[in-house]
């Protein structure tokens, strides 16, 4: 674990840097991973859009960003995300804003298909879902905790609808976007909070 932890902390980005990354990418039509398609570019593009949204809308919880800023320990939040996916486009933004309310966080994302052997020790149901905050002591590199791929009320949107059909569609992509408009990050600020407030 340490040594997979040390090797993409070394290949880590800033939250702008990996925007910018992603960007650049799009700009010759091509989207972030080992697999290219007209549709990952598509849903990279589409992801660029919503995360510009969000970053602009997004509103950390008063109460939260008190909690944030009276933190005793350092942390580093390493997130394994693509440019690719929806959720991540969702989530990523709000850890940002998160991580930016206190000076005891710092935020680094990691490429998935970059960093296998990390993503392989964080499987959700034995799948290579994103995002994945792992959660770090900034002094001793050990692994705290870990948050993701989704926050509950979406994972179960998803559960439910492939119990149903068998599949996760374009209709269940549609209806999870939907959840996560009308949500507007609170779940999401919810869940990672109480995981931080254990941790201190």
């Amino acid at each position: 674990m340490k040594a997979s932890i040390g090797k993409a902390l070394f290949n880590s980005h800033p939250y702008s840097e990996y925007r910018k990354i992603i960007s650049d990418l799009l700009q010759e039509g091509l989207s972030s991973g080992n697999e290219q398609s007209e549709e990952l570019t598509h849903y990279s593009s589409l992801n660029e859009a919503r995360m510009n949204r969000l970053e602009k809308t997004i509103k950390i919880a008063e109460v939260h960003s008190q909690k944030l800023k009276s933190l005793k320990h350092n942390y580093i939040w390493l997130v394994i995300s693509e440019g690719w996916c929806g959720d991540s486009a969702q989530l990523l933004p709000i850890m940002d804003k998160l991580a930016m309310e206190s000076n005891k966080i710092e935020l680094k994302i990691v490429f998935r298909d970059e960093n296998e052997e990390l993503m392989s020790q964080f499987l959700t149901n034995k799948s290579r879902s994103i995002p994945i905050l792992i959660v770090i002591d900034k002094e001793t590199t050990d692994v705290l905790n870990h948050w993701g791929p989704r926050p509950f009320g979406a994972s179960q949107l998803i559960k439910d609808y492939k119990a149903k059909f068998g599949v996760v569609d374009e209709t269940a992509k549609a209806d999870l976007q939907l959840w996560y408009l009308h949500d507007k990050g609170i779940s999401t600020q919810n869940e990672i909070m109480e995981m931080m407030l254990k941790l201190e």
